[in-house]
């Protein structure tokens, strides 16, 4: 599943890890622990093996004071989580036991885990649950499943219609022109241009590469003949958003880490972000 340049989303390799982490120091109050007042599952195969309703949100972005933690997740007390679940513990000399997750006929392995000596100040977090966010394991909080991580209550994401003249180029070849964008505005991350798809320029050919965004949705990718060449997902779409983020539903973004954009007439820097 590629990264969606959209949001952060995805399990990280160590680069991409630390490139979030240097965004996410914009935040000065990373990483944190508070309590959730969400009831928070997770499930495999439809079997329940947490639940909790005393769960603790730990944000972190990137690799840093937590082992094993790039983004927002949540940790339950041991005692809301079902015991059989847990098999074959694996202790590590960083004071982590990570166990193997197996219920309903499923297992997953290396995905839970517990640490018991978390550094300040993520004290809070000793002895408690969390787990992976892998398939088959499946998040809920409430009756809603999650998507790749938690989403964070101290980040935005905001969606302004605007009359913006906005011009997409690639090696001199427009690709689109709007003056009905949908500008997304997403804490630590460049403004993304949403277009309806009758401003395109460009025959925009089905990727099979697919994305998830917990604050977004679930994306479809773009391929697009430029000149002589192929530009392999140059843009996304999301079909069905997220019930909070409905006005995006079938608009085009381009990726603009690989597109020049022209804003009212002023061409901007291709911003350096993780998906650059």
């Amino acid at each position: 599943m590629r990264e969606d340049p959209g949001a952060v989303s995805v399990p990280l390799s160590s680069g991409v890890g630390e490139r979030l982490a240097a965004l996410a120091g914009q935040r000065p109050w990373w990483p944190l622990v508070e309590p959730t007042p969400r009831w928070i599952r997770v499930r495999i195969g439809g079997e329940l093996v947490a639940d909790s309703r005393r769960a603790l949100l730990h944000v972190q972005y990137g690799p840093g004071a937590l082992p094993r933690s790039f983004l927002p997740t949540y940790y339950v007390p041991a005692g809301d989580v079902t015991p059989a679940a847990l098999v074959d513990p694996v202790e590590a000399e960083t004071g982590l036991t990570a166990w193997a997750v197996a219920a309903a006929g499923l297992r997953a392995d290396d995905a839970a885990w517990m640490h018991h000596r978390p550094p300040p100040p993520l004290e809070a977090l000793a002895g408690m649950v969390t787990f992976s966010w892998r398939e088959p394991l499946t998040w809920f909080e409430e009756e809603e499943p999650l998507l790749v991580h938690a989403r964070d209550p101290h980040k935005r994401v905001d969606v302004a219609a605007s009359s913006r003249a906005v011009r997409v180029e690639a090696d001199g070849v427009l690709l689109a022109e709007s003056r009905r964008p949908l500008l997304l505005f997403e804490t630590s991350l460049p403004v993304r241009y949403y277009l309806p798809a009758g401003d395109v320029r460009v025959e925009l050919v089905p990727s099979q590469t697919r994305s998830a965004c917990p604050y977004k949705g679930e994306a479809t990718w773009w391929s697009a003949r430029i000149g002589d060449r192929v530009a392999e997902d140059i843009a996304w779409s999301y079909p069905s958003p997220v019930p909070e983020n409905p006005r995006i539903a079938g608009l085009i973004c381009f990726r603009s880490e690989w597109v020049d954009l022209t804003i009212d007439g002023q061409r901007l820097e291709r911003p350096v972000t993780p998906w650059s």
